[in-house]
């Protein structure tokens, strides 16, 4: 389900950081929107002027869309290791946007090549495991990787390895999203 009270809840938590002011009756939120209280995996991405400033994620639902997103957002904007925490004075620069992500699904392949051609372009989100690292990248990230091979190849290296490990046969899970997205001030506050 994507709808702009999303895009509203990630907006809360950021700004809950730099004020207490910023208050709205959760339960009426609930009541409105029930779908909030199901379990959902969530990533939430923050752009500076087009530039990544933030974006952090779960992979499976282990808490309800409402909480991942929340936590997520807090995390993006201000615990993202790769960036400094958010300041105020950004935040009119800033766009917001909510991925949520369907169950991954392993995919099944003989070799690099094989993989490949498993691969939809601009559809799939991919998850790569082996022995402990792990890297995935949002369907969004084929704005900027257009071609099956070096979405693969940069997405070992996120994980912290070669392009060579794929002839190890890592585990490669694939997903989908819905997003929603739009600039920090023109998102309504929570009521």
């Amino acid at each position: 389900m994507i709808d702009a009270v999303l895009l509203q809840i990630a907006k809360h938590a950021i700004l809950e950081e730099f004020s207490s002011a910023y208050e709205f009756d959760k339960e009426k939120l609930f009541e409105k929107y029930p779908f909030l209280k199901i379990e959902a995996a969530t990533f939430v991405t923050l752009e500076y002027d087009h530039h990544l400033r933030g974006c952090i994620g779960s992979l499976v639902p282990h808490r309800s869309r409402f909480e991942d997103i929340f936590q997520n957002a807090k995390s993006a904007a201000f615990h993202d290791p790769r960036f400094h925490p958010l300041s105020e004075r950004e935040l009119s620069h800033i766009n917001i946007e909510v991925s949520v992500l369907s169950e991954p699904q392993i995919i099944e392949y003989e070799d690099f090549d094989d993989l490949v051609t498993k691969v939809e372009p601009e559809l799939d989100g991919l998850i790569f495991k082996y022995n402990g690292y792990q890297g995935t990248f949002l369907p969004q990230v084929w704005r900027e990787l257009k071609s099956p091979k070096i979405f693969l190849e940069h997405l070992s290296m996120k994980a912290g390895l070669s392009p060579l490990v794929y002839e190890e046969h890592p585990e490669i899970y694939k997903y989908r999203v819905q997003a929603i997205n739009e600039d920090f001030d023109k998102i309504p506050p929570l009521e």
